[in-house]
Order: structure tokens, then sequence, then C-alpha cells
């Protein structure tokens, strides 16, 4: 199979020893566990996974600023692998620009606001709007994470904002394992109408039935993707230790590579890597 760089554009990294993770509690794959950059990089271990970006991982409000600045500090060290940070974000607040300034680094590439979890409206503020419409003059991204139902939502909101670079992550999280097509297939075809959004080919093995994860279930919401977003417009993720719930990132990264082994090595090339640098600003 054709060798070629990887850059993971969705890792989380858990510290509970130096960050609260309140929604953690209750879920034993992550409750009061670590997940470390050692435990990634064992993880990632002859996948041919060369850089990653750490993803924010919905830690408690009160300590938004406490990870970005540690993990901003971990992205400078040499030999880390973390290429840049996305970090937590609370656009809906009135203090989102004094947030955003005291977080401003060479290694911030974008922000996200868990958003799946959260009511409808929420995003729909015009305050919102407003203070996401900042990250254009930083050249910041903005994660989506969104349910389908909610991917409408989202697309107006991407309408509004045609100078900031957004990200659809986790493929608009589609039911793989009921296998739900639509309306999911009708929304990510709207969406992707919207030239200043790209799509994160990520998360979506946690939503098979992880007593049959393959890539016969994952290929069609996959390839629906690609073909709606075009090679352009897409780009991987590991998602990981979430993806543990149903496969290891060394699976997760087979059948990626499954999917798309019979593309030209161009498509390929932009799809694991080439995209991520241009869309999260990676390359010198």
């Amino acid at each position: 199979m054709l060798q070629m760089k990887i850059i993971d554009t969705h890792q989380h990294l858990l510290y509970p020893d130096r960050l609260g993770y309140s929604w953690c509690r209750g879920i034993a794959a992550f409750e009061g566990k670590q997940f470390r950059l050692e435990e990634y990089r064992a993880a990632a271990q002859g996948t041919g996974l060369t850089e990653t970006l750490f993803m924010e991982v919905d830690v408690d409000e009160s300590q938004m600023k406490a990870e970005a600045d540690f993990f901003l500090q971990l992205a400078t060290q040499p030999d880390s692998g973390v290429a840049g940070v996305l970090a937590a974000c609370r656009p809906e607040q009135a203090d989102f620009p004094g947030h955003l300034e005291s977080i401003l680094h060479p290694k911030l590439k974008g922000l996200r606001r868990v958003l799946h979890t959260q009511p409808d409206e929420l995003s729909q503020s015009p305050m919102f709007a407003k203070n996401l419409a900042r990250l254009a003059e930083h050249r910041l991204t903005f994660d989506l994470c969104m349910l389908p139902r909610q991917l409408p939502l989202g697309a107006r909101l991407v309408r509004q904002l045609p100078h900031v670079q957004f990200v659809l992550d986790h493929c608009g999280i589609p039911d793989i394992k009921g296998g739900g097509l639509d309306p999911w297939r009708r929304h990510i075809r709207e969406l992707a109408k919207l030239p200043n959004l790209a799509c994160k080919i990520s998360g979506v093995v946690a939503y098979a039935d992880p007593q049959h994860v393959a890539a016969t279930d994952i290929r069609p919401y996959v390839e629906h993707c690609i073909e709606c977003f075009g090679w352009e417009r897409v780009i991987f993720g590991g998602d990981w230790p979430v993806c543990n719930l149903t496969a290891s990132l060394g699976r997760w990264v087979e059948i990626a590579k499954e999917i798309v082994c019979v593309e030209p090595p161009e498509r390929q090339g932009k799809f694991f890597a080439g995209n991520a640098e241009r869309i999260y600003r990676l390359a010198a």
C-alpha cells in the first residue's frame, strides 16, 4: 500500500491531574483516565502519522485558557509532533474577544465550541456570529461539531461568515450503526455548496457498530462527503481516544487507507496531509 505523510487533525489529550473534565463523569472509558502525549504516540506507532493537531476536549469552562496555554507550550517543544492547537471558546459570551486575545500564539490554528451537546439556539445568536467574525483577521479556523439534525443551523452560521474558514467535524456525526443516510446525506450536500467549509473525515468509527467496524459500513458515508466536498476540502482526523470506543487508532487509519486506496497518489496526499497543511496553516 502507498506510503505517505499523514497529519492527524483531530487528536484529544486528557490530563485529569492538571485539568477538569466534568463531562467524563460516569463514562467508564474516560473518567479519571489519562490520555497523554505518550499514550497517543504509542497508539499511533506504525500508522504513518507524522504530525497532529490537539483538539480541545470540552474542558471545564474556567480552565479553557489553562488548557490552551498548556498545549500551546507543548506544541512548541522540539519533536513533540504537535503541529498546532485548536482551542476551546465560548462565542456566545461577551468576553470572547478577551479570551481570544489571551491565547493568540503562532501555534494556535483554530477554535472550537462543542455544539452537539448544547441547545440548538446556542449557535444562532447575533453575538455568536459577531464573535466568530473576529477569527478571519487572525486566519483562525472554527470547527463545527454538530448532530445531523443541527446541520442546517451550521449552514446558516457558515453562510453568514464567508471570510471565516469552517471545518465540519466527524462528517456531521452520521448514524452509521443504524444505517441512517437521510436526511444526513441531503444536509451534507447542501453544506458542501459553501466554499468556506471543509469536511473532516474523522470520528466515524465511533459511530459504527462496535461488533462490526469495517470499511464496507463506513465507506458510503466517507465517499458521500468526498463526492460532495471534493478532494480539495476533505481532511483526515483520528479522533483518538474517542475512536477507542469501537476501534483502535491504527484500525481507523487502515480503514481510511482502504477507502481511498484506489485514488491517485495526488488525491490521497491531499486527503491525508496537503489539505490540512493549507486549511490549518501548517506548511512553512
